[in-house]
C-alpha cells in the first residue's frame, strides 16, 4: 500500500511539472526577452531551446505512448468480448439432447440393463467433453470424431427405426481444430432428417483433412413435406458466429439440396 501511495506522488508530481514547464517557458520569453508576444523559439538562448524542443519531443512521446496504451487496451477488450461470447456460444450445444437421452435412459433401465449401462458410458464421456474439452481452443481431429461417433451411436440406441450412418474418416488424427463444431451439423441432419422419416434414414458423413484446410460434408434424406424456407435454427445461427470469431475469413459454409436430400459442407483453411 505505501509503495502505492509513494508511486501516485511521484505521478502527480511529474504531472504537475510537466503541466509548469509551458508557462515557465512562456514567463521566460515575456520577462526575459522582453517580448510581447510569445514566439517559439524567439530570441531563446541555445541552452533553453534544446531544453524547450525536449519538451515538446517527450510531450509527443508521451501523447504517442497513451495512444498506444489506449489501442492495446481496446483490442485486449474486444478479445476478452469475444472469448466470453464464444464460451456462451458453446455453451448453447445442444442441453436438448442430454435431456432427452436422460428420459430414454430411464425408460430404458428396467428393459434392458446392459443397454442401459452401455448408453451411460457413453453419454458420460460426452458430457466430459461438453463440458471440459470445450473450455479448449482447439482439440484433436480423433477426439472430435470419437464425439460424433459417441452422439450417432446414442441415437441408434434411442429410435425404434432402421438408422443408415455411413461415416468416413480421411484425417489427420492430430490435426488440431476448434471444438464443437460439426456436431451442430450432424445434430441438424438427424433432427430433420433422421427424427422425420419413418423408414429409409440415412446419413452419410465424410471428414478429410489435409495441409492446407479440413473438409466435413454431410448429407441426409429428409421428408420433402418439410418446409425448406423456414428461417435457420439456434444451432446454425450459433455456428456461423462461431465460425466469424474463430476462423475469420479463413471458412466455408454451403448448403444444398435436391427433392428428399440436404447437403452441408463446412470447409475450414
Amino acid at each position: 500500500m505505501k509503495t502505492k501511495k509513494r508511486n501516485k506522488k511521484w505521478v502527480i508530481l511529474f504531472l504537475i511539472s510537466v503541466a509548469l514547464i509551458p508557462i515557465l517557458i512562456t514567463i521566460y520569453e515575456v520577462i526575459f526577452t522582453d517580448d510581447k508576444s510569445v514566439v517559439f523559439l524567439g530570441n531563446y538562448n541555445s541552452k533553453i531551446a534544446i531544453i524547450v524542443i525536449s519538451y515538446y519531443v517527450l510531450l509527443l512521446g508521451l501523447g504517442v505512448y497513451w495512444f498506444i496504451r489506449q489501442l492495446i487496451f481496446i483490442a485486449k477488450l474486444k478479445s476478452e468480448q469475444s472469448k466470453v461470447e464464444l464460451m456462451l456460444l458453446k455453451s448453447q450445444v445442444s442441453p436438448h439432447f442430454f435431456f432427452n437421452m436422460l428420459n430414454n435412459l430411464y425408460g430404458l433401465i428396467n428393459k434392458d440393463v446392459i443397454k442401459a449401462q452401455e448408453l451411460i458410458l457413453k453419454l458420460s464421456d460426452m458430457m466430459r467433453y461438453s463440458i471440459y474439452e470445450s473450455e479448449n481452443e482447439t482439440v484433436t481431429l480423433k477426439e472430435e470424431v470419437d464425439y460424433l461417433k459417441n452422439y450417432i451411436e446414442l441415437h441408434k440406441m434411442r429410435y425404434h427405426k432402421n438408422i443408415v450412418v455411413d461415416f468416413k474418416c480421411n484425417i489427420d488424427e492430430n490435426r488440431r481444430v476448434a471444438p464443437l463444431l460439426f456436431i451442430i451439423l450432424l445434430e441438424n441432419a438427424f433432427k430433420h432428417g433422421v427424427e422425420n422419416l419413418r423408414e429409409d434414414a440415412t446419413v452419410t458423413i465424410n471428414l478429410t483433412s489435409s495441409e492446407s484446410n479440413i473438409k466435413f460434408t454431410i448429407e441426409n434424406d429428409f421428408d420433402s413435406s418439410e418446409n425448406l424456407k423456414k428461417k435457420p435454427g439456434i444451432g446454425l445461427k450459433n455456428l456461423k458466429r462461431r465460425l466469424e470469431l474463430t476462423y475469420p475469413n479463413k471458412h466455408s459454409l454451403l448448403f444444398s439440396n435436391t427433392e428428399n436430400t440436404f447437403n452441408a459442407q463446412l470447409t475450414l483453411n
